[in-house]
């Protein structure tokens, strides 16, 4: 089993044909952030499937109108339902948990031959809203997935050598 070629494929898609998605596709995808590792193995996670176009048009708008966020297949709202437990190094669990869950999901979605998008860009409190999350929960992140309508070019990454060091900074 190797998932380096996903690793390696994998590339944020701005552009999607606004294509569905099948049931089965969406479980398998799902199924992936349900199994990502989480602190405490809380799995403090409840995710939103965005797949009707009304709804992905407003959270566009509520993501300050990037377009492609209404294009794709389904948006994944990544919300946390423990948002003020610490880990013992003194962060927060949740930032960490749900960004677990979603890039296993975006893995999987590119297993599937789909493109993804990770969004932070966005007004919580209206998303939120639209999506009748509770008060006391947050939504940490959302996931547009769907079929790429065109493939950006590589993106370059830091050599392992620029950002490696054995024992000592």
């Amino acid at each position: 089993m190797d998932i380096l070629p996903e690793i390696e494929t994998r590339q944020s898609i701005r552009s999607f044909e606004n294509k569905p998605l099948t049931k089965e596709i969406v479980e398998r995808i799902l199924e992936a952030g349900r199994k990502a590792p989480s602190a405490k193995n809380r799995q403090p996670w409840r995710f939103v499937i965005i797949d009707r176009q009304d709804l992905k048009e407003k959270i566009q708008q509520a993501a300050f109108g990037q377009e492609y966020i209404s294009q794709a297949g389904i948006i994944i709202a990544g919300c946390s339902t423990n948002v003020d437990y610490r880990m013992p190094n003194g962060q927060l669990s949740h930032p960490v948990d749900i960004s677990f869950s979603m890039s296993f999901m975006m893995l999987q979605a590119v297993r599937e031959g789909l493109g993804t998008c990770i969004v932070t860009t966005f007004d919580e409190q209206e998303v939120k809203e639209l999506l009748t999350v509770p008060y006391s929960m947050k939504v940490v992140m959302l996931l547009a997935v769907g079929y790429a309508k065109e493939k950006p070019l590589p993106e370059l990454r830091k050599s392992l050598k620029r950002i490696t060091s054995f024992n000592h900074w």
